[in-house]
């Protein structure tokens, strides 16, 4: 296992990479949408995930299940507690866009720190909050410093905000801030910590995952809550959660559960019955084409699917846990599938949990 891939735990160039969006067989006149999402658990689970959960949003109606390989133990549910991973970075730059909207920020200014916290530069042109939220900084995935002192387990926990003060000092620019695509953990705990220095993981509370009725999105587990959790695993065994005060905008730290995460899809679908409407709007408008296949705007990545419609997706992981979640406003179709356990691409394949996400919404989305 690459430690630091491991560490970053996303695999955000999967569609671009060449994942097959196509759908395999469609959904036949009468196969119902319960029929059809239990085989991508099936498939979820013969791929080595000890349990999964799907949701999707199919125009008005929603759907969630679960399924577990454990004879005898019950299957997750809506309200089962997964780690998020870096699905988190589109709350992020949401509550970046609802900044915006209210003129608190501006996408093109510059990243601001408080003092004894350098900003790096490459010539003269300054890393924006845009180029944040878009990967296009020139940072690196991670901070120079974090890997030394990292528990593989565990690899964000010791990290301090001194710590990063300390590493930004030591931070090189691999590109002029603006001209190329590279994904940064790094940038979008920067991100936060200019949004609310010290207070990242209340802000995305209050501004976004309060507003749109997500109540166990949160990187703090609640009494009530580590009852509901799943246990995260790597390679067939339990390992422990991630937890992290510094970067956690790029989430490396928050939880979820299937129906918070498919409230949050059902507001990207249809942003004009949502109370953040505007900030929405805004994070899926394209700001940057990185190749034919893929571009990006505030967090969320967009693809094109067969027939020309775009899927809006983001995918993430901590060490024990992986994530997807996709949406097509043409088809008004959204998934997300969130599985307990560790998982990477290969040279030739996707992340089960991506590649079953994107073929699950093809397959909707042309039966719709």
């Amino acid at each position: 296992m690459n430690r630091r891939k491991f560490l970053g735990a996303t695999a955000t160039a999967t569609a671009a990479a060449g994942v097959s969006l196509l759908p395999g067989n469609a959904a036949a006149a009468g196969d119902g949408l319960p029929a059809l999402v239990r085989r991508y658990l099936d498939q979820a689970v013969a791929a080595g995930s000890p349990s999964v959960i799907c949701g999707v949003v199919r125009g008005l109606r929603t759907y969630v299940e679960g399924a577990g390989a454990a004879v005898g133990r019950a299957a997750p549910d809506g309200r089962t507690v997964f780690q998020l991973g870096s699905i988190t970075k589109t709350l992020t730059a949401t509550a970046l866009a609802r900044a915006v909207g209210t003129g608190a920020a501006r996408l093109d200014a510059p990243l601001v720190l408080p003092a004894g916290f350098p900003v790096p530069r490459k010539r003269a042109r300054r890393i924006t909050l845009a180029h944040l939220a878009t990967h296009t900084s020139g940072l690196p995935s991670l901070p120079p410093n974090l890997l030394a002192e990292a528990d593989p387990y565990d690899p964000y926990a010791h990290y301090t905000l001194d710590d990063l003060a300390a590493g930004l000092r030591d931070t090189e620019l691999s590109t002029e801030p603006g001209a190329v695509y590279a994904y940064s953990n790094l940038g979008f705990g920067l991100l936060g910590q200019a949004l609310a220095f010290g207070d990242v993981d209340a802000m995305l509370r209050h501004r976004v995952a309060a507003p749109l009725g997500m109540v166990d999105t949160t990187t703090t587990l609640r009494p009530d809550m580590v009852s509901r959790k799943a246990v995260g695993h790597v390679g067939g065994e339990p390992v422990p959660d991630w937890h992290d005060r510094v970067l956690s905008a790029a989430g490396t730290s928050m939880y979820s559960t299937a129906d918070d995460m498919v409230r949050f899809l059902r507001s990207q679908l249809r942003p004009e019955i949502s109370p953040l409407r505007d900030a929405i709007e805004l994070t899926q408008r394209p700001r940057f084409t990185v190749n034919r296949n893929l571009r990006l705007g505030l967090g969320w990545h967009l693809s094109r699917l067969p027939g020309g419609a775009t899927m809006t997706w983001h995918n993430g992981g901590t060490g024990g846990f992986s994530t997807c979640a996709a949406f097509s406003r043409e088809s008004g179709v959204a998934v997300v599938m969130m599985v307990n356990t560790f998982s990477e691409e290969t040279p030739t394949a996707a992340r089960p949990v991506d590649a079953l996400t994107f073929r699950l919404l093809g397959e909707l989305g042309a039966a719709a």
